[in-house]
């Protein structure tokens, strides 16, 4: 077959469509943003998810100190850990689930499907007249949140061009610290409320924003690469030049959807290649054969690589203790002095300001500087401001009264640390495992990677209590441990993925036999030139 082969009608030669998609490369940053005002508000309106994931995460660290609700739940410190730590044992159960989910149903209806299971466990929570219904509930909204903490950013990623793919997802974690930064100031405005309505309002207020993201993204695009992955192809050109604003027979839009159709053809021909007795057999028994195998694929190498760093870099998200600190943030507060239900909560009101005012800088800037840089700077003064809250801590814990301009000198460093994770550890974790998976792959990996984050999560929300109250300083110490060897994890392990592709990831991770898949796609590339293209007559 002729390799400059041409589509008749608009006379673009398939190797080609690189050259068009670098030529027309859009801007980054705030600029990329403004040019593509269709995909960040659709980017934005999916993010609404993450608004769930950071205020169930953060109202609960309010709650437990209201006085009617341990009035209503009497607990030890264990209880404490595990009201918090059930809601990430019920993400975990949730991120492992959804893979399929996005695969067979889309990612859109996905959303709705674990919106709906959000409802429920918000209202079995918030009218918990025991402490088995609350656990329950924590439980099935966990369930919710896991997923959508997945769905969320595989969606951002697939309807996003690489130039702003970051600061896209980086939305994702910005919902988050702003579902945290309003759970916060919501316990402290109820905190005046004498009856139950004092935390049942805040666990209950969340149900609104569920129902809006259900109902709402129904009214948003399919994501272009499911389409195609499921043989939507007409739907899925059009659907990507509407995220683009182009027409469909624009060669931009042309040469980005014969990429996105090369990959999914790829990825069939290599399934074709690996289980050639259970693709022919075309039954459902084999069809969940493949997908449980798609999951035995991630362990091979090629595969390897990218799902430990996957995973790795949501086991450093977590383990450098910023939710101990989130969750716990009234508890830690009075750890380092300060006095007073209302002043912890109100300085706990002020961490969720800045996590949230930090992250903005990652949602314009991660594709100008890069996912690296951010995360080697944020791991130093991460690092520093540990070392020093637990010298801090150490030192004059046994007398804060005397040493309260030192209980404020700790407290500032807390906010110091939770400034540096916002711009790097909190919303590159979302991004980084969401573009590095080839499309066969993407939802089963980042439900691993995503169910790795929520067990972390677990383990940091069931420990962080008894820590604190057992070994005082040397929690931050412990913590402190993972910001340093995480500085290191990145800068010897992680590749920079900025600007890239989802397509192009391969170049950067390789695979178990380079030549022969760049072979085989060059071949794919080659057929998917010589046919029509879906909606568009031939001259």
């Amino acid at each position: 077959m002729d390799n400059n082969m041409h589509d008749s009608k608009h006379d673009i030669p398939i190797h080609d469509d690189s050259i068009i998609i670098q030529q027309r490369k859009g801007s980054s940053g705030i600029k990329g943003i403004i040019e593509n005002p269709y995909v960040f508000a659709v980017a934005l309106f999916a993010s609404l998810g993450g608004v769930l994931f950071g205020y169930d995460q953060g109202v609960i660290s309010g709650v437990q100190e209201m006085e009617t609700f341990v009035s209503r739940f009497p607990m030890d410190s264990t209880q404490n850990g595990f009201v918090v730590a059930i809601l990430e044992l019920g993400a975990w159960v949730g991120a492992w689930m959804v893979g399929y989910f996005a695969d067979k149903i889309s990612r859109k209806y996905s959303i709705v499907l674990f919106s709906v299971v959000f409802l429920l466990g918000s209202a079995i929570q918030g009218g918990a007249q025991n402490i088995d219904y609350l656990f329950g509930g924590r439980f099935v909204t966990g369930m919710s949140v896991g997923a959508l903490s997945m769905l969320v950013p595989l969606y951002q990623s697939e309807i996003a061009p690489p130039e702003i793919r970051g600061s896209l997802v980086s939305l994702q974690q910005q919902a988050v610290t702003f579902g945290i930064l309003i759970s916060f100031w919501i316990d402290y405005g109820t905190q005046f409320i004498s009856t139950e309505a004092q935390w049942r309002v805040p666990l209950c207020l969340q149900i609104a924003i569920g129902f809006i993201l259900g109902i709402g993204i129904l009214f948003f695009p399919f994501s272009p690469r499911w389409l195609a992955s499921v043989g939507r192809d007409e739907e899925s050109l059009r659907v990507l030049a509407k995220l683009r604003r182009l027409s469909v027979d624009d060669p931009l839009v042309i040469a980005e959807w014969r990429e996105i159709k090369s990959t999914v053809e790829f990825d069939r021909r290599v399934q074709a290649e690996m289980y050639p007795d259970l693709v022919q057999q075309s039954t459902r028994s084999a069809a969940i054969k493949i997908n449980l195998l798609g999951y035995v694929e991630l362990f091979r190498k090629g595969m390897r690589l990218r799902l430990f760093i996957a995973c790795a870099i949501m086991f450093f998200q977590q383990f450098v203790g910023v939710n101990a600190l989130i969750y716990y943030a009234p508890k830690i507060f009075q750890s380092v002095g300060l006095q007073g239900d209302s002043v912890s909560l109100l300085a706990t009101g002020v961490v969720g300001i800045i996590n949230f005012v930090m992250t903005i800088p990652t949602v314009l800037f991660l594709d100008k500087f890069g996912r690296k840089p951010m995360l080697l700077t944020a791991s130093a003064f991460m690092t520093c401001c540990m070392i020093i809250i637990a010298v801090i801590v150490g030192m004059f814990s046994d007398d804060w009264p005397s040493h309260t301009k030192e209980g404020w000198v700790a407290v500032a460093f807390v906010y110091i640390f939770i400034a540096n994770f916002a711009y790097s550890w909190g919303p590159i974790g979302w991004v980084y495992g969401s573009e590095i998976f080839p499309l066969r792959t993407r939802a089963k990996a980042m439900s691993i990677s995503t169910s790795a984050n929520w067990m972390c999560n677990f383990i940091i929300g069931l420990i962080t209590p008894p820590m604190l109250s057992s070994i005082g300083y040397g929690t931050y110490v412990f913590f402190g441990c993972f910001c340093f060897i995480s500085f290191f994890f990145v800068l010897f392990i992680v590749p920079e993925t900025k600007s890239r592709s989802l397509e192009d990831m391969d170049a950067i991770f390789g695979g178990t036999s380079a030549s022969h898949d760049a072979e085989l796609m060059a071949k794919v590339q080659r057929d998917i030139a010589a046919e029509p293209i879906p909606g568009i007559s031939k001259a």
